[in-house]
């Protein structure tokens, strides 16, 4: 039998290379089509509470939105950067996503504490009102800043909690007073107290320890963190509803797909939307539960909310000359 004849050395390399470059391309269509980018999405407050809770649902929706492509952690607690360092996370790319409350970033600019101006708006209509002027104005600002507004939620209205009964402001005199943004600082100054910042997740231990006398939060803060367990009295003055907003870095923004990141804005909407719903919804809830773990609520407070409203029309009009045109 003859010996079959061999092909020229080059063509079966070329033939051995063609075969190998077929694979590779086929490989690398594998794995384009299974890539996956992950993000971390560090929030200041607890899992419980129904803003992470909305949180978790926003990344639920957008990695089934986009077929497990984007994949976003959710890390309550303060648990990857502290409340008040995630703002400047998401704008240095630490992080690529983040929740802040707003008005924490007053000294930034005034327009970041336009919602903590005391009795500017105190209901859900207003405060929506009061967000869709200003979303404007917010989304340049933020975008100058490196980052995109997906969406706000607010608290329940700030109300007062204390230690011991409060008729007047005059009652606040001297005592110390949890300050978590320029307002409640600038509050505390005017009433006589001492402002003491403390982050959401910290109360509780400055509560036990005697570092705080009394404070300004909501209803659902007052139930998720479990105030009731030291303070006993709420004073349901609902001076202002403060927004929490979840911003991206444009930078990650812009490196996902067309569909990815319509996929992103469209669950974001949605979560907003939700949010402010879940958020009008739970308030009174909130109010019956203080009460039921032995709180003394007083829905009426007349006099603390016309003495508020005094030191509001003062702040307002120190805003607008910090704020300018």
């Amino acid at each position: 039998m003859k010996n079959l004849p061999q092909l020229p050395f080059s063509l079966a390399a070329r033939s051995a290379l063609s075969t190998l470059a077929t694979f590779c391309a086929l490989a690398a269509a594998s794995v384009g089509a299974s890539a996956q980018t992950k993000w971390d999405l560090p929030s200041g407050y607890g899992a419980n509470t129904f803003q992470v809770q909305n949180l978790q649902w926003f990344a639920e929706e957008v990695d089934k939105a986009t077929a497990g492509k984007l994949k976003i952690t959710v890390h309550p607690g303060a648990s990857l950067f502290k409340a008040n360092e995630i703002k400047r996370a998401v704008q240095t790319s630490q992080t690529q996503i983040g929740e802040f409350i707003l008005s924490g970033a007053a000294n930034e600019n005034a327009l970041f504490g336009v919602d903590a101006i005391p009795f500017l708006a105190t209901t859900y209509g207003q405060a929506k009102k009061l967000d869709d002027v200003s979303r404007p104005f917010l989304d340049k600002l933020l975008a100058g800043q490196g980052m995109k507004l997906l969406y706000t939620v607010p608290w329940p209205g700030q109300s007062l909690y204390s230690k011991k009964p409060v008729t007047s402001l005059a009652d606040l005199k001297g005592t110390k007073m949890r300050a978590y943004n320029p307002a409640t600082t600038r509050i505390a100054e005017i009433v006589g107290a001492q402002p003491v910042t403390i982050q959401l997740a910290e109360l509780p231990q400055a509560l036990a320890t005697g570092g705080v006398d009394n404070f300004l939060t909501s209803s659902a803060s007052g139930v998720d963190s479990k105030l009731y367990e030291q303070v006993k009295f709420f004073y349901d003055v609902n001076a202002w509803l403060p927004r929490n907003a979840v911003v991206v870095n444009i930078k990650a923004f812009d490196a996902l797909d067309k569909p990815a990141q319509a996929a992103l804005l469209k669950a974001a909407a949605a979560a907003g939307e939700r949010g402010w719903k879940i958020s009008d919804q739970k308030d009174d809830e909130y109010l019956k539960e203080l009460a039921a773990k032995g709180m003394t609520v007083d829905r009426s407070s007349d006099k603390l909310k016309a003495e508020l409203k005094t030191v509001g029309e003062r702040m307002a009009a120190e805003w607008l000359k910090q704020a300018g045109a």
